[in-house]
């Protein structure tokens, strides 16, 4: 045999080998393919089994590729000491090898014809192969032994079981599916659902598709509020729709059938719609002053949305005047999304500036912005309002007396008396209620009442009370006109170098750190701004209802307990000890009791109300059982008060669980458990002394032994 025969003897033999490792580490794979094929049944079985075998065909077929004579003269050249790294010039064409070279060749075939017999396949991978094995048996065990899943998808069939004649006879739902459509401002996608419990965005609309077993006569959807939707039947499919507005419990209800096994109550939760987000970037505080050479005033701010952002404005309110003479005009500029603009269009930036000379601003004026933005929402979008913010034109500063810190003052500065604009607006508005539209009308009511609101929150503050308008100025205004301040921050006697910053937030500065700010007043003063802010409570109350013709006379009261609490003065009265009237000398040891009174008398026993809620948790707390009368009474008390309990349908589901099942001790307990936040705050009421005190006692003995004679 030639050398060149005797080399591809070797490379055969390679071949063949990697043939078989390739076989021996693909077996058990294609055992399990043809096990998760039997599990799955039908057609697939066969095309997963052909596929795998194709799989280790193309395995196979890559691996004896790489067998070939540089792999083959690689091998020699490790194997084999005696061809001294020379194995490749076996595999060269002689023409192109030197004197040398070709020298070499012959040498090196020569010792390969004196020993013929070298191993050059490749080692079998023993650890390779038990470890591959021994995981392809495993994950085919669990596949064998995994258990079978019932069928789902659109069609989910409860089997009936055989061991239970009742369960076999029962009504049961072969098909069930819910096809959820969003409102189209969400933009959202419809889609299907297999379970009857889901979760929805607000006003969505939902499509019962359902199939029994046997047909019932006729099938409803009975909700937790009472109401009914009926199911049609179109074939052997029953349907119904229903746009839902908020959370409900269902479940479904058959007549001329046989009872349902298990009529599970069924949980529709909604995701409510909110109102767009804001975020002002610029002006970066509530109360900005006018700078040197300003002749613009940049706004920027963000806004975010759920599903969409809508119209974006922006108002501008020009105060000028001072006092009760103050002229106010409004104008409405339209913005757009600029900037950092989402594809979605659920979050946009806008930037402005607003010219000073275009808008009329000039000297001792107030120019007032705020940002609105409203959503997609259909019927009805929902609009978000910023708080005021404020550009103001510094006054001139004036000569700052001396030694006038503890003379009388004004309680009220000038910017607090704005409840006159509040009357003007009202008025404006009820001269335009023909030609506006209701919705309209009523919006710019709220606004007036929204301004009336915090206007009465300012005032509040100098009773000691808080506002929650968001960030403050500098001066206390939040949310209004320049003028509608609430705080009385600072000695308003110092009206010098009010065009500084500084000197300006030292003038009004914040108080409420100071314990004696919510007692400046004398109490009549105090009097007359509670009957104002009563006022004002009345007027936000008929304002926000939309109706500001009812709203005018209590603020016209409103305005007059203002004007006489500017009038009023601020006494600085030194304290003075605790002064108690004589003691009648002549009734002492006299035995005369006439005008006291007895001390029993100043404890009253409470009385408490006993609710459905009460009732119901106190018979859960004894082992009696609850019939349907109590349930009944709970339920009627949580329609009428659902909007002030904050998980109704968990409750209503627990009711629903023990009236299926009276005697359900773990059901009692979970309402119970519920009922426990809803219970009211029991009266305080005085703890007598324990009897089994050791100072007790020895107090009562002490008496005793002074008792004997």
């Amino acid at each position: 045999m030639s050398a060149a025969a005797l080399l591809q003897a070797w490379l055969r033999m390679a071949k063949r080998r990697r043939i078989a490792i390739v076989s021996l580490l693909a077996l058990p794979w294609l055992l399990v393919a043809l096990v998760l094929a039997l599990r799955c049944g039908g057609g697939f079985a066969y095309v997963l089994v052909a596929v795998a075998a194709a799989l280790t065909v193309a395995w196979a077929h890559h691996g004896v590729r790489g067998i070939h004579g540089a792999w083959l003269a690689r091998r020699l050249d490790a194997l084999r000491r005696d061809l001294e790294d020379s194995a490749a010039l076996l595999f060269a064409k002689v023409a192109s090898l030197s004197p040398l070279a070709r020298l070499q060749r012959a040498r090196m075939e020569q010792r390969l014809l004196t020993t013929p017999h070298t191993d050059v396949r490749p080692p079998w991978p023993l650890r390779q192969l038990f470890w591959n094995a021994a995981f392809a048996v495993a994950v085919g065990l669990i596949i064998a032994l995994w258990p079978a899943s019932p069928p789902s998808s659109t069609k989910a069939i409860v089997p009936a079981r055989d061991d239970d004649a009742a369960v076999n006879v029962a009504t049961r739902i072969t098909s069930q599916q819910v096809e959820v459509i969003p409102p189209a401002y969400t933009g959202l996608p419809a889609r299907r659902e297999d379970a009857l419990s889901l979760r929805v965005p607000e006003t969505s609309t939902l499509r019962w598709t359902l199939r029994f077993s046997p047909q019932p006569g006729n099938a409803e959807l009975v909700f937790h509020d009472g109401s009914r939707l009926s199911l049609q039947r179109k074939g052997e499919d029953w349907t119904a729709s229903r746009i839902i507005r908020k959370a409900a419990l269902y479940r479904l209800q058959l007549s001329d059938a046989p009872p349902m096994a298990k009529q599970e109550l069924q949980r529709i939760d909604v995701q409510a719609d909110r109102p767009p987000q804001l975020r002002i970037i610029a002006p970066d505080r509530s109360l900005s002053l006018l700078e040197n050479g300003q002749k613009q005033w940049p706004i920027f701010f963000e806004a975010s949305d759920d599903y969409g952002l809508g119209a974006a404005q922006l108002h501008i309110t020009l105060a000028q005047g001072s006092g009760e003479n103050i002229s106010v005009s409004e104008r409405t500029l339209a913005l757009r999304g600029d900037g950092n603009v989402d594809r979605s269009g659920r979050h946009r930036s806008y930037r402005h500036a607003l010219d000073l000379s275009s808008s009329g601003f000039a000297a001792g004026d107030d120019l007032i912005v705020r940002f609105s933005v409203s959503d997609n929402r259909a019927p009805q979008p929902q609009a978000t309002r910023s708080a005021s913010f404020i550009l103001r034109w510094p006054p001139s500063a004036s000569v700052d007396g001396s030694g006038l810190e503890g003379m009388m003052k004004k309680v009220l500065p000038a910017y607090l008396r704005s409840q006159r604009q509040i009357i003007i607006d009202s008025e404006a508005l009820l001269k335009q209620r023909g030609k506006l539209a209701r919705n309209v009308y009523v919006d710019r009511s709220d606004a007036a009442g929204v301004d009336q609101r915090i206007l009465r929150l300012r005032y509040g503050q100098f009773l000691g009370e808080e506002a929650d308008e968001g960030p403050k100025s500098p001066t206390g205004n939040g949310d209004n006109h320049a003028d509608e301040n609430g705080h009385d921050h600072g000695d308003v006697a110092k009206p010098a170098a009010l065009s500084d910053a500084n000197s300006l937030l030292e003038a009004y500065g914040h108080t409420h750190d100071i314990a004696e700010a919510a007692t400046l007043l004398d109490p009549e003063t105090r009097v007359l701004l509670k009957k104002a802010l009563d006022q004002m409570w009345q007027s936000e109350l008929h304002l926000r209802q939309g109706y500001p013709d009812k709203a005018l006379l209590y603020e016209y009261r409103a305005l007059g307990f203002i004007k006489q609490v500017q009038q009023a003065s601020r006494i600085y009265l030194a304290r003075v000890g605790l002064e108690l009237p004589p003691i009648d000398e002549g009734r002492r040891l006299g035995g005369d009791r006439k005008g006291l009174q007895s001390r029993g008398d100043m404890l009253v026993a409470a009385t408490e109300a006993t609710t459905a809620v009460d009732a119901l948790w106190r018979k859960l707390d004894t082992t009696k059982r609850i019939d349907a009368g109590d349930l009944d009474a709970f339920e009627g008390w949580l329609r009428r008060h659902e909007a002030d309990v904050p998980d109704a349908l968990s409750l209503y589901a627990a009711s629903d669980a023990l009236r299926a099942e009276p005697g359900c001790v773990s059901c009692a307990r979970k309402l119970r458990a519920l009922l426990w936040p809803l219970l009211a705050t029991p009266a305080t009421a005085t703890q007598s002394r324990d009897e089994n005190d050791r100072a007790g006692r020895a107090y009562l003995d002490a008496l005793r032994e002074e008792r004997k004679p």
